[in-house]
């Protein structure tokens, strides 16, 4: 049954009958096709998507990290967020060849596959602080993305290291991207500028969660720069804990990790991105070499759980390069010691050196995503602690949500983080 079907004759006609679990049906569903349009990407005409009025109505991809398209498009906007019927939120991912389509029908969004309506869609409204400038003329979208959720998604630099000595993450476009769309000035940003992003965001209640990340730099100039960062924003916004997440590579002097708690942040994160040791030295030759290797990079997390606490420590898997076993038991095993671990389909980014070849299909990330959600169930982790140390909505995120019946009537309704 199609999720157009499911709309059609039960969901329509929705009077408070209908079970909770034909609402968990109907959502794993949307949750599906949300895999779905991610894993295949959306085709569309130029002309339909130019009157959506993207990047003045409804917020357009900022590439202050990565492009998560199939191809660089420098100079046309896309979108970059969109709604399902069921509220479940989908990252816009562009593939020209796919055969998911997004059309202009009388004025509104609409995808179809091949010739069949698949579902009538929504997209984010642009926040109205992109139009802002830092004290100094630099435009907010150079900075920061806002979430949905409340979260302000700082990206300090394009910068990583790693490329001069050819030892990039196989996966990653990063610098490829700061190459692409140069003219969006991706440029080492101070921290009184992402300060008063942050601040602004803060004080206009768009933004209760930062999220710091960059680049791959050396270990005692990215914990400077995180201090610094900290102690600015406490400045401008008058909070101890601003809710703060730092994302860091693993250090390889454990105390660091309790200089980023004194700095204020609440949360931290180390990617491990690969779980099976030979298959993390293969992908992130860099990583291998500049941070003590796999089995460090595992203590590092072991030992930031132990300094912040469970719940507050997160780490991502890249899904899909390797075994869906390996996967599952890196997430189990970080789970285990507190850690909460990710597993985001792969996307196999243009520029990289991975580019051209496929993640695997979507049945294999639905499966994977309903596993890794019921994981963090059985450690007894809640969903305010997944959504306060990521800033963001993943898959796992909604699987987790509808397996404990955290929607509304036929909804799943928009995450907010709480106020501080």
């Amino acid at each position: 049954m199609s999720i157009t079907t499911v709309k059609k004759n039960e969901m329509d006609n929705y009077n408070g009958d209908i079970s909770q679990e034909a609402i968990k049906k109907a959502l794993y569903q949307e949750l599906e096709l949300k895999i779905e349009l991610f894993v295949e990407g959306i085709s569309f005409k130029a002309d339909d998507v130019k009157q959506f009025e993207i990047g003045t109505k409804y917020q357009e991809q900022i590439h202050i990290l990565f492009d998560m398209d199939k191809a660089h498009h420098s100079g046309f906007l896309l979108p970059a967020i969109f709604y399902l019927p069921h509220g479940l939120r989908v990252n816009f991912r562009w593939d020209p060849q796919s055969k998911y389509r997004l059309v202009a029908e009388n004025g509104r969004p609409v995808i179809y596959k091949q010739q069949e309506r698949i579902a009538e869609i929504e997209f984010y409204k642009r926040p109205e602080l992109l139009d802002y400038k830092t004290s100094d003329g630099e435009p907010f979208g150079h900075i920061a993305a806002f979430i949905p959720e409340g979260g302000v998604g700082v990206c300090y630099s394009n910068e990583c290291a790693l490329k001069e000595t050819d030892e990039d993450c196989l996966y990653c476009n990063i610098n490829s991207t700061a190459g692409a769309y140069s003219q969006e000035n991706i440029f080492i940003k101070t921290p009184r500028q992402v300060a008063e992003v942050v601040a602004a965001a803060y004080k206009q209640g768009r933004g209760n969660h930062v999220n710091v990340t960059g680049g791959f730099i050396p270990e005692r100039r990215e914990l400077d720069y995180y201090a610094d960062v900290a102690e600015e924003i406490k400045e401008l916004t008058g909070l101890d804990d601003f809710n703060g997440t730092a994302v860091i590579g693993a250090p390889v002097d454990y105390r660091g990790v309790e200089k980023y708690k004194e700095a204020g942040y609440r949360t931290i994160a180390l990617n491990i991105e690969i779980w099976e040791e030979n298959i993390f030295k293969a992908i992130c030759p860099g990583k291998e070499k500049r941070c003590g290797g796999r089995t460090n990079w595992v203590k590092a997390l072991e030992y930031a759980a132990e300094v912040f606490g469970k719940g507050k420590v997160r780490s991502n898997i890249v899904a899909g390069i390797e075994p869906k076993q390996s996967i599952l038991e890196g997430v189990e095993y970080l789970a285990s010691k507190g850690v909460i671990c990710f597993a985001g389909a792969w996307c196999p980014n243009p520029g990289s050196k991975l580019e051209g070849h496929r993640t695997p299909e979507t049945a294999w990330h639905f499966d994977l995503t309903k596993k890794a959600a019921a994981i963090h169930r059985k450690y007894g982790f809640t969903i305010d602690q997944l959504y306060d140390c990521s800033a963001n909505s993943t898959a796992i995120h909604d699987a987790y949500r509808i397996e404990t019946e955290q929607f509304e009537g036929l909804q799943l309704s928009q995450y907010k983080f709480p106020q501080l």
